[in-house]
C-alpha cells in the first residue's frame, strides 16, 4: 500500500494561489486522492486579524477558519486532480452548508484541516470537513467547490448553428 502524500508550504503555494496575509494552510499532513485529506495552519499573534478581534482576548474569526477548510478543500480538488493551476484552471469556493463553530481558536494553537470528499454532482464537489485543536473539533461545515469553467467553451445551441 502506498504511504500517503505530504506537501510542505513550497507544495502548497504550488497548488494554491493565495499568498500572505491569506494564504491559511502551511502544510499537507496526508492526502489520500479522491479520499481526504489533512493539513495544518500555525495560528500566530502575529495574525492581521488578532489586532481587532479582539484585543482583551484574541480569537480566530469563524469566517478565517472556513476560508482555511475552503483552502484544504482547493487543495484535495487540485491534488486529487492532479492539475497545477494556472490562469485557466482554478475550483472555487461556491457554498457553505450546516457551519458550526464549538470552541474558540487562539493564538499558538495549531488548527488541523480534515477534508473528506462526500460527494460529486455536475462537477461540483462536497466535501465533509472539519478544523481540530488538540484532538478536539472547533468547527465543522459542507464546503462545495467547483472548476473554473469560463475557459471551458460554450456547447452551441440551436440558434448557434448555420
Amino acid at each position: 500500500m502506498n504511504e500517503p502524500m505530504t506537501l510542505d508550504i513550497n507544495g502548497v503555494m504550488k497548488y494554491l494561489p493565495h499568498r500572505y496575509p491569506f494564504l491559511l494552510v502551511d502544510r499537507v499532513l496526508e492526502f489520500v486522492p479522491g479520499k481526504t485529506l489533512r493539513a495544518l495552519k500555525n495560528v500566530t499573534y502575529n495574525e492581521p486579524y488578532f489586532t481587532g478581534h479582539f484585543p482583551h482576548r484574541p480569537l480566530m474569526p469563524g469566517v478565517i477558519i472556513m476560508e482555511a477548510l475552503a483552502q484544504a478543500s482547493g487543495l484535495l480538488a487540485f491534488l486529487t486532480a492532479d492539475v497545477i493551476p494556472d490562469e485557466n484552471t482554478r475550483f472555487y469556493f461556491v457554498g457553505i452548508d450546516k457551519a458550526r463553530f464549538r470552541k474558540p481558536v487562539e493564538p499558538g494553537d495549531q488548527l488541523i484541516l480534515v477534508v473528506n470528499l462526500d460527494r460529486t454532482f455536475k462537477g461540483i464537489y462536497r466535501y465533509a470537513t472539519r478544523a481540530e485543536v488538540g484532538g478536539e473539533e472547533v468547527a465543522n461545515a459542507q464546503i462545495m467547490i467547483a472548476p473554473d469553467l469560463t475557459s471551458v467553451p460554450a456547447t452551441p445551441t440551436p440558434a448557434d448553428l448555420p
